[in-house]
């Protein structure tokens, strides 16, 4: 038993190593992840910013939840991508071919999505702090905030992996996260859900993006999460969960 895990470990790490020379080497990847949030970011602060009412003075604390999120969602797009690009190559047999633990393959590209995202969060967090944001949270609202943005890319690679393992096109397989992205476009991200229409603030208040940025926006703040961080842990881990059942049925049909 001992020697599988080891195994299975060592496989991973060669996997990880792989995917993330990749990601190394076309760095365009994580600066067009990063790049588009950032710019985001300057528009509705510089922009629109005072044209928008939160009841806050600092708009940068208000919208960097919203704006990293849209990070991960936009990042997530490219795992697709690449594991796109696995299937038509025939990567996925050619390993499979060698004395390699099946499972770490496709768990090498999940481990990259979190690592890769997590260098583009925070890039952009350092950017808000030029921008003027600032946080009075503690080191464990810090770690709860990190906590909650790396289960979102957990479930959102999932996802990600059953539309790079199912696509026939390369368009097909990164055209998944566009809903993804826009979601945090009808939430609490950019304005409060109480200046929207009544229809969609039905819509807005009741989606995943708005508990998720409530609770880590309440964490930064150093305010009470209340019920939100729980609502956002049961949508992660829901998605997490089905979309982890259905990548895992799809990739062992590829193989």
């Amino acid at each position: 038993m001992e020697t599988t895990k080891n195994h299975f470990f060592s496989d991973l790490n060669v996997m990880l190593g792989r995917s993330m020379r990749h990601i190394f080497r076309s760095m365009d990847t994580i600066v067009t992840v990063t790049i588009m949030p950032i710019a985001m970011m300057l528009m509705f602060v510089y922009v629109l910013g005072g044209a928008i009412q939160t009841g806050t003075d600092n708009y940068v604390n208000y919208l960097l939840p919203g704006i990293l999120l849209i990070a991960i969602a936009s990042g997530i797009s490219y795992t697709a991508y690449r594991l796109f690009i696995d299937v038509q190559r025939g990567i996925f047999e050619r390993f499979h071919s060698m004395p390699v633990a099946r499972s770490t393959v496709l768990w090498g590209h999940v481990l990259t999505s979190l690592v890769s995202n997590a260098i583009s969060v925070v890039v952009i967090i350092l950017v808000a702090l030029v921008m003027g944001f600032r946080s009075s949270a503690g080191l464990l609202p810090w770690l709860a905030v990190a906590g909650i943005l790396a289960l979102f890319t957990l479930a959102l690679t999932w996802v990600a992996a059953i539309a790079g393992l199912s696509a026939k096109t390369v368009d097909g397989a990164s055209a998944f996260s566009y809903p993804i992205i826009f979601l945090p476009f009808i939430s609490s991200a950019f304005v409060p859900t109480e200046s929207m229409p009544s229809v969609v603030r039905v819509f807005a208040e009741n989606q995943p993006v708005t508990s998720i940025v409530e609770a880590i926006r309440a964490l930064l703040s150093g305010q009470p999460v209340g019920n939100d961080i729980w609502v956002a842990l049961a949508w992660c881990v829901g998605i997490l969960f089905v979309a982890y059942i259905f990548a895992m049925r799809v990739y062992k049909k590829r193989v």
